[in-house]
């Protein structure tokens, strides 16, 4: 196998210019301080991030799914901790997985 050269710098090049990216961010809020209504848009950040990655799942997804989502909904407002809403919408589906599929066969709409 053979080395392409162009290739092997594109890569490192890339992966300099991300490096620099991420590593250009820290140094840079180190250095100083982001305004206070910054500060207060970044303390909703991971919530968002969340809801971003969970939606596009639930879509498709079918009843027993949505019911560990509720479980995580539920965690959520109760405790406010998202680690401890994570690991009950975690066991919520496994528990909801042992059960026959039978008991959550209902009448679900489908997408097109």
């Amino acid at each position: 196998m053979s080395v392409r050269w162009d290739v092997l710098l594109a890569i490192l090049g890339m992966a300099a210019a991300s490096y620099a990216l991420r590593a250009g961010g820290y140094a840079l809020l180190r250095a100083t301080r982001p305004p206070p209504f910054v500060q207060s848009m970044l303390t909703y950040l991971p919530g968002c991030i969340f809801v971003a990655f969970v939606t596009p799942a639930l879509v498709d997804a079918g009843p027993s799914r949505w019911v560990a989502a509720g479980c995580v909904v539920g965690v959520m407002l109760a405790t406010r901790n998202y680690t401890i809403a994570i690991l009950g919408g975690v066991a919520a589906l496994w528990l909801l997985t042992l059960l026959p599929a039978s008991a959550l066969s209902l009448p679900w709409p489908s997408l097109p």
